[in-house]
């Protein structure tokens, strides 16, 4: 049956495809939502981007549609009517909302109150057709419901984020299952159906502390991890959860090329794709040094963040990029002189100002690279160990952008919590961080764990549940 969707203006700033998705129904974007484009359309952002990209599809529409019906000999069909702009038959139509009859309760001074009444309009004037006001304003939905409008978010790029892929699955087995996959080094497991580097923690069924740790070879098959891989140190730091065990052998893995660690604070994600970079670079340097093949071959550590603040923003910051940079980067210098104190392989600790000296001297060997997120599109990046924090404030879109910079040899390792969101345009189900964890489990260079279990400290762990 043909619908009508009148489409919010975040829902295109979210997403420029959203004009397209709508297949032989009638998008409609009321007037206002154009002048909200118009807005945007010089930010050099994912918001201006995609607001021009809405604009430009329109117009191009608008334009070919003109174009076949000079050379059909017919009058052209026009915006304000709606013009067909897909094989399926769907259109594009942009309504005036001024002249529109009021609706009690919207007044006309409120953008978000003139989409309201195009979608009443619609909807008396089409008593026969559904009319749904599409919107990831909460408080919109909510006022749309009130006047008899169907509310619907935008669901393309959504994931349930309390439904997710998790990364690993917990089972009680028989003893002999376990006994099995330690002896043979591989257990089968019938109709299990595992995701490529996924991991199964199995427990003893008589004795729940008898267990073992297995990762996927095949959709019903586990080969073993053994003990002494499960429990490597890394920079001078081990798991102290099985979920970050199992983050480390993703970590560790040259072959897995994408991992995302999801957690809530204090689960150790940031330290852990830290740890790892570091010590791909020190194993290199060793084997460099003796002679040998390199294992992993970074040739150098990439780290970015979102630049969105968490509250009111401190506005301009002087000095130049690296000590703008400075500040924002400021959580990633602490974990990384955190692992400076601890010491490579559980060699000679540094401590005080002379950590925070090694990782300068990162820096200057240009081991270690720090870089807004503004900078990358256009970049190709080959052999380099890139961690991106705080990727919950990422879009799909911009993940998608970052993920397809890199080049032979790099690794991407993305971090974050889905439930620390600053950026006012995603929530924990439409960001990026977990939209390329449900969409990319299927592959064999992919992993992902939750990490569950806050390890900063005992304090840390007593807000993450209580706070």
């Amino acid at each position: 049956m043909h619908k009508f969707f009148v489409l919010d203006t975040n829902v295109l700033l979210h997403t420029s495809r959203a004009i397209e998705a709508f297949a032989d129904n009638t998008v409609v974007l009321p007037m206002t939502v154009i002048e909200e484009l118009d807005k945007f359309k010089t930010k050099s952002d994912e918001l201006g981007r995609n607001a021009r990209a809405v604009i430009r599809y329109i117009d191009r529409v608008r334009m070919e549609e003109e174009a076949y019906a000079r050379n059909e000999g017919r009058e052209p069909e026009i915006l304000t009517e709606g013009i067909t702009h897909n094989e399926a038959g769907g259109k594009i139509m942009i309504m005036e909302d001024d002249q529109l009859e009021p609706v009690a309760g919207l007044e006309r001074d409120m953008p978000d109150n003139r989409i309201l009444r195009v979608a009443v309009h619609l909807s008396v004037a089409n008593p026969d057709t559904t009319v749904l006001l599409v919107s990831k304003d909460l408080n919109l939905r909510v006022k749309a419901a009130v006047v008899g409008i169907e509310p619907v978010d935008w669901e393309e790029d959504k994931v349930n984020a309390d439904e997710m892929y998790c990364g690993f699955r917990e089972m009680t087995v028989p003893a002999e299952a376990i006994d099995t996959l330690y002896k043979e080094g591989s257990l089968a497991m019938p109709g299990m159906d595992l995701q490529p580097n996924e991991f199964v923690v199995l427990s003893g069924a008589e004795n729940p502390s008898q267990g073992a740790i297995g990762r996927a070879s095949d959709f019903n098959e586990v080969t073993s991890v053994n003990a002494k891989s499960a429990g490597m140190k890394i920079y001078g730091i081990s798991g102290r959860s099985v979920e970050q065990r199992i983050a480390i052998q993703l970590l560790m893995d040259p072959t897995v090329k994408l991992v995302t660690l999801v957690g809530s604070a204090g689960t150790g994600k940031t330290l852990l794709a830290l740890a790892a970079g570091l010590e791909a670079l020190r194993v290199d340097d060793l084997a460099l040094k003796a002679g040998n093949d390199i294992q992993y071959g970074y040739e150098k550590i990439l780290v970015t963040r979102p630049i969105i603040p968490m509250g009111k923003d401190l506005g301009y910051l002087p000095g130049s990029k690296d000590k703008k940079m400075s500040s924002w980067m400021q959580p990633v210098f602490d974990n990384l002189s955190f692992l400076m104190h601890v010491g490579p392989g559980g060699g000679k600790q540094t401590v005080g100002k002379a950590a925070n000296r090694k990782v300068q001297e990162l820096l200057v060997d240009d081991l270690l690279e720090m870089e807004a997120l503004t900078y990358i599109r256009g970049r190709s990046i080959a052999k380099q160990y890139i961690v991106v924090d705080e990727a919950q404030n990422l879009t799909p879109h911009e993940v998608k952008t970052i993920v397809s910079r890199a080049g032979d040899g790099t690794k991407i390792v993305l971090t974050g919590d889905p439930y620390q969101i600053d950026n006012p345009y995603l929530d924990q189900s439409s960001n990026g961080l977990v939209y390329c964890a449900e969409r990319m489990k299927h592959l064999r260079l992919f992993g992902h764990v939750v990490l569950k279990k806050a390890e900063r400290s005992e304090l840390a762990a007593a807000a993450a549940a209580n706070l």
